[in-house]
């Protein structure tokens, strides 16, 4: 069975985007932790959860956080873990500041950072992830991109057929 993933919010804003992150994980059947720690708020509690992840069971976290976004690269501090960050769409910036402070790790610290709201893209990254020592993961994968790519052939199959009947 493969490694749980741990995916924190900076704040319970964030839910309504990172959701897509827990369903695309229940799809593929992997076991998750959801928790709302902040960087800033809350650092303490963020550090000593990062200290603890791999011993509690995770394989990959997921953060996400906006603005000033340092949850991911505070989180990347206290573990050898892969840390995957979600840069959070804010009024200001529209997510440009987050995503600044999610990609400028220092070396040794790196954080993999998805596009602004890139939930769903964190979740199949995390899989993507566990899928290098679980074959179930990597089967379901390849499945999944099949799927995807017959879906594009569906579609241009339909767009060729409305090109011809012009």
């Amino acid at each position: 069975m493969s490694k749980k993933v741990a995916v924190i919010m900076g704040s319970d804003s964030d839910f309504p985007v990172v959701k897509s992150a827990l369903t695309e994980l229940k799809k593929y059947g992997v076991e998750f932790e959801c928790r709302v720690m902040s960087a800033h708020r809350t650092p303490a509690e963020a550090c000593e959860f990062a200290s603890n992840a791999r011993a509690n069971g995770f394989g990959v976290i997921i953060c996400a956080a906006g603005m000033a976004a340092h949850l991911a690269g505070v989180v990347a501090g206290h573990t050898t873990l892969p840390v995957i960050g979600i840069p959070m769409k804010s009024k200001a910036l529209e997510g440009v500041d987050a995503l600044l402070a999610t990609v400028m790790m220092p070396p040794g610290v790196p954080v993999a950072t998805v596009g602004i709201d890139g939930a769903k893209n964190a979740a199949v990254l995390a899989v993507q992830m566990l899928s290098l020592s679980d074959d179930g993961l990597a089967e379901k994968l390849t499945a999944e991109k099949k799927a995807m790519a017959d879906g594009v052939a569906a579609k241009d199959k339909a767009l060729q057929e409305q090109i011809a009947a012009l």
